[in-house]
């Protein structure tokens, strides 16, 4: 009977933080690709846009005008996908197969720059830490909304993700509810933190440092790796070392080391296929329900969809839609192949 190799058997990998498992299939990498390349625009953006309705001073859709911002912005968006009323609702707990229930929440954009032609790794440290103040002071100010028990801070970059505008921006949700993502991340965080008395992402930080082999970046206060459980190609998780459950327990010193690392990876996505790469990152931290939540760990994902090069991208269809997720390229391979690019931005040598 053959011996197993991980690099090169289908296996499946267990995610401890949503209970869940994802089937690798490295050998399927080997196979040629002849399937739908993504058009990839590769315009250069001005500086400012006229007909933007997220640079300052222009007007958006429902006639509010800009601010004329220096730094990051912050306005209730104009869609938005939560509404702050009050609905009045008897719940039918006899019902079985037609439950539902109205959620009340609110939803706001970031703009991380005035600067129309800028992403993240393309901004100085700086200016990213500015974006965290940001994220510390929406998260503070909507958990402390009486209704609003979390807080979800995210990006979608590219249009290949959704995003129908390319001025630099991220958007916040906050609601009543627990998202069942999030719902069923704390059910795991908490089995473990209650059997350990530590959290369960302490304790796999250590042993990836001590591996090494999916760490991409490592700086004092932060790491940034691929998790062993990956679905996405290139798909990481920045992590911090310190026990921290929430993105205002930070230090200075951690704001600065977190800008930091947000700017080194963002830059090794953009070099690996020299493109603005896309992606959908969201932060993931304690609720805001008012009560102590020691079992969560401050941690941040990013959910790259590009697969081959700047125009294949991974689908998840077919098996992944009715069976399990499912990827081909390790995670360990794919760490390898982030942590040797560089951290100076592709487009600063030409």
């Amino acid at each position: 009977m053959k011996k197993f190799d991980i690099n090169e058997d289908p296996h499946r990998r267990y995610n401890p933080l949503i209970n869940e498992w994802v089937l690798v299939s490295p050998h399927r990498s080997k196979r040629p690709w002849q399937g739908q390349n993504e058009t990839i625009t590769s315009d250069t953006l001005p500086e400012y846009d006229p007909t933007c309705y997220l640079c300052p001073g222009n007007v958006r859709a429902n006639g509010m005008v800009n601010p004329d911002y220096e730094s990051s912005f912050v306005f209730e968006n104009d869609f938005a996908a939560l509404k702050q009323e009050e609905i009045a609702f008897e719940e039918n707990k006899n019902e079985t197969f037609f439950k539902a229930k109205p959620e009340r929440g609110i939803s706001r954009v970031v703009c991380f720059s005035p600067k129309h032609n800028l992403t993240l790794p393309e901004m100085s440290a700086d200016a990213i830490e500015n974006i965290i103040h940001t994220w510390q002071k929406e998260y503070t100010n909507l958990g402390n909304v009486d209704y609003i028990n979390h807080v979800q801070i995210f990006e979608n970059k590219g249009s290949v993700m959704g995003c129908s505008n390319p001025h630099p921006h991220g958007q916040i949700w906050a609601q009543s509810s627990l998202p069942t993502e999030v719902e069923k991340t704390q059910s795991n965080l908490k089995a473990y933190f209650d059997k350990h008395n530590k959290t369960l992402l302490e304790d796999y930080v250590k042993e990836e440092l001590k591996l090494g082999e999916r760490i991409v970046i490592e700086n004092d206060y932060f790491v940034a790796l691929v998790p062993f459980w990956a679905i996405w190609p290139y798909e990481t998780m920045i992590v911090s070392k310190r026990n921290v459950s929430k993105i205002t327990d930070f230090t200075e010193t951690e704001v600065t080391d977190f800008a930091i690392i947000l700017k080194q990876l963002t830059t090794k996505y953009d070099n690996l296929f020299e493109t603005s790469f896309p992606y959908s990152s969201g932060i993931h931290q304690s609720p805001t329900d008012g009560k102590l939540h020691p079992e969560w760990h401050f941690h941040m994902h990013f959910y790259p969809p590009l697969l081959r090069s700047a125009t294949v991208k991974k689908f998840m269809v077919g098996y992944e839609m009715m069976g399990e997720s499912q990827r081909d390229i390790t995670p360990e391979k794919s760490a390898e192949i982030l942590r040797e690019l560089s951290i100076t931005h592709y487009k600063s040598k030409s």
